[in-house]
């Protein structure tokens, strides 16, 4: 198990929404910026405030061409609940394999009961990781001002990096 870090591609990795729909990470975002959010689930209050504020920057993110989805081993009823109290609109996968995501993305888990720790991934359009965020626990969340930011000045980055190589 490794971490992934920036300019990694991210793995293919399929997620089942409430009610059956699959997608998969990264071709989700088809060819937008896009955040992948690791939840604890419904039982961990952190994780359901950042969820419920990443709904509450979905417009902004949306205008910014960034889009969402957050995966959680939660079983299809608890995530449906969740979903339906906060007015989640972004795809929400559930009864994800921990063991599996582990593996592929390096993130964290809790064995008894299974659950991914809290972890975040901005990809690029290309699905390409920008920034990983890792965590043991609750602290050090993702949040969409940080998103909404760090995609504002990727650009500025790309054209200094590109000034130094021309010189």
């Amino acid at each position: 198990m490794s971490l992934l870090r920036g300019g990694d591609a991210f793995p293919a990795l399929e997620l089942v929404e409430v009610e059956g729909t699959r997608r998969t990470i990264p071709a989700v975002f088809a060819g937008q910026y896009g955040v992948v959010l690791f939840s604890r689930g419904a039982g961990c209050r952190p994780c359901v405030e950042q969820l419920r504020a990443f709904q509450r920057g979905l417009r902004r993110l949306s205008a910014a061409g960034i889009a969402v989805v957050a995966v959680t081993a939660d079983e299809e009823p608890i995530t449906a609940e969740l979903v339906a109290r906060y007015g989640l609109t972004f795809p929400i996968g559930h009864s994800t394999d921990v063991g599996q995501i582990a593996a592929a993305t390096g993130a964290f888990v809790t064995v008894d009961p299974p659950q991914l720790q809290t972890t975040g991934f901005v990809l690029d359009p290309d699905g390409t990781v920008v920034i990983s965020v890792y965590s043991c626990g609750t602290l050090g969340q993702l949040v969409p001002d940080d998103v909404l930011e760090l995609i504002r000045e990727l650009p500025q980055h790309a054209d200094a990096n590109r000034k130094r190589a021309d010189r």
